[in-house]
């Protein structure tokens, strides 16, 4: 069975059993192995926009500039 042969059917849900289909596939998802990259206990660097001081300068010059410009 195909997704385009199911999603007519799953349209016609009611919101409730939508949810509990999210649910449904959201858990048999979770015990699959080899659905993400990730690895369980691991720490991933995420770069953020904290302590990025010279890019805060950019936007500042950047801000004040349009402000002159305006």
């Amino acid at each position: 069975m195909t997704l385009g042969e199911i999603l007519p059917a799953i349209r016609q849900l009611s919101a409730i059993e939508k949810l509990k289909l999210i649910r449904i596939l959201a858990e048999d998802l979770d015990v699959a192995e080899d659905i993400s990259p990730l690895e369980p206990f691991k720490t991933y660097e995420l770069p953020t926009p904290y302590n990025s001081f010279g890019a805060g300068a950019v936007l500042m010059d950047t801000l004040k500039q349009s402000d002159v410009e305006h």
